[in-house]
């Protein structure tokens, strides 16, 4: 099957290979893990934040995904139903490694979603933009690890992965304000941590 080259192409082709692989076709749902698997390790990752207990999430995932097929309504897109079970897998992942550290993505935190403040469109501090897009990456990505487990995960999913709010909000089991509120707290947070970083790298040079 040719590869997806629209978002819009992407819906038809990947209901059309649920159907198929609910059917039996066993290449069709490999059709699928082709589409999805590097995303979900990315999701993995950020979340685990290790790579080989990212690929085993991906293994598992991929695997709950297939004996559960049946269970698949399609009332949602297959990726977001993919999505909450990696996410499921992921945190499990973490529980067991350290079970006293975890934080789960269901557990309320306190928020004042009633007068939550307007979300910030432009986060990233403008010292970044002295930084090629690789070295920005990079710092990027460690600062993201550093996020709290909750907040990082909203966080992946809507701004690196690119899921709407409505469709983090399904994956995650969480409402729609509990989104917006956990990632307007991951963007202020991600944006103290890279000027706090920026003008210590800052300091440093001209301490030289």
């Amino acid at each position: 099957m040719e590869a997806i080259q629209s978002k819009r192409g992407a819906v038809a082709d990947e209901s059309t290979l649920v159907q198929a692989a609910k059917s039996g076709d066993l290449g069709a749902f490999e059709q699928l893990v082709k589409l999805y698997d590097r995303n979900i390790f990315r999701i993995a990752q950020h979340i685990t934040r290790n790579r080989e207990d990212a690929e085993d999430v991906v293994q598992d995932a991929f695997l709950k995904a297939y004996e559960n097929l049946g269970q698949f309504q399609g009332q949602s897109k297959f990726y977001t139903w993919l999505v909450r079970i990696a996410v499921n897998e992921a945190l499990m992942k973490l529980r067991r490694r350290r079970p006293d550290k975890i934080v789960s993505l269901d557990e309320n935190i306190e928020t004042e979603e009633d007068s939550m403040p307007r979300e910030v469109a432009d986060w990233s501090p403008n010292p970044a933009q002295l930084y090629d897009q690789a070295q920005l990456k990079q710092i990027l990505s460690k600062v993201i690890q550093g996020l709290p487990p909750g907040f990082r995960t909203v966080f992946v999913l809507r701004d690196v992965e690119g899921l709407s709010t409505e469709e983090t909000a399904e994956a995650l089991g969480l409402s729609i304000p509990a989104v917006k509120s956990r990632l307007l707290r991951a963007r202020l947070q991600l944006r103290e941590r890279l000027n706090k970083y920026f003008k210590a790298r800052e300091d440093g040079d001209r301490s030289k």
